[in-house]
């Protein structure tokens, strides 16, 4: 059965929110999900108006939403779309960080898709207020766009824990990027390893470990392919000692992967938490778009 039936898709008009909604309608158009586009005025359209305005205050507000819609309307009208179904078209007057998630959940979607910078020339500051609070309260995996649309995905890259969140990732990737290559990656390191060295345990038996610990994960790796009915040639396996953030940033770019999917606090993907550090940092510093897997069944039904 499909996971991805419903796509939701924030825009507030600038042009890299746009490119978002040029990949959400792909991939809607792909999948043959529903789909649709919201765009959050920033302000409670009501309450600056009601004082100076009185009674008219709801007339004036409803026109300025009215406007607005037909603004977006021709801004979609205006972009060449791959075909596929009719997005609909909600303009609410609140802010972004809390209709998107809100509206998410009314709706049920099962994909939201962001862009990495909205108006905002600083993406940083929009990782931190709009995407960042969606990213931590949605319930439903997130696609945060940073590249303009050309075509399918074609080359996906898999950071890869094995924690719960990994056999999703795995799937998701397939159902939005049937036709791309996989490459599926776990960073490593050796437990307690500092400690080893501290207390003089000799190079080559740390060594041994690793070697131990990297072929342990590379049969982990493709045990988790093969249950997701992978086959050897279907997939490239990479397994690496080192920090995760540089590695998956360094493969990303090296072969050149367009996205990258990954859980969103490692083992506790559906947690309401800070995002993890190595997701938010591989949001901050990678080149991608980066799909942030969330399990929308919540903790105990995922296990």
């Amino acid at each position: 059965m499909s996971l991805i039936r419903h796509i939701l898709s924030a825009t507030d008009q600038s042009a890299p929110s746009l490119q978002a909604l040029d990949r959400a309608a792909d991939l809607a158009a792909a999948t043959g999900a529903s789909h649709t586009v919201v765009q959050a005025l920033g302000l409670d359209a009501l309450g600056p108006l009601r004082n100076l305005l009185g009674e008219r205050a709801d007339a004036v507000a409803h026109t300025a939403l009215a406007q607005q819609r037909d603004a977006l309307a021709r801004a979609l009208a205006d972009r060449a779309r791959p075909p596929g179904p009719e997005p609909k078209l909600r303009v609410e007057p609140g802010l972004a960080s809390r209709v998107v998630p809100a509206l998410a959940d009314e709706e049920d979607a099962d994909l939201v898709v962001v862009g990495a910078r909205g108006q905002s020339p600083v993406r940083r500051m929009l990782l931190g207020s709009t995407a960042s609070h969606l990213l931590r309260k949605s319930r439903c995996p997130v696609l945060v766009v940073r590249k303009p649309f050309l075509h399918a995905y074609r080359r996906v890259l898999l950071p890869l824990d094995f924690s719960p969140g990994s056999a999703l990732a795995l799937q998701l990737a397939r159902e939005l990027a049937p036709q791309a290559d996989l490459v599926l990656l776990h960073a490593f390191d050796v437990p307690f390893e500092g400690v080893l060295q501290y207390a003089g345990v000799a190079e080559d038996v740390i060594f041994q470990y690793r070697i131990e610990a990297r072929e342990r994960a590379l049969r982990d790796l493709r045990h988790l392919a093969a249950a997701q009915g992978l086959g050897a040639g279907q997939f490239t396996p990479v397994v690496e000692h080192g920090a995760a953030v540089a590695l998956i940033t360094g493969h990303q770019e090296r072969l050149g992967c367009d996205l990258v999917v990954m859980g969103k606090h490692g083992a506790h993907v559906t947690e309401e938490l800070l995002l993890g550090s190595v997701t938010q940092r591989v949001l901050d510093e990678g080149g991608a778009d980066v799909l942030v897997i969330v399990d929308k069944r919540g903790p105990h039904d995922a296990a």
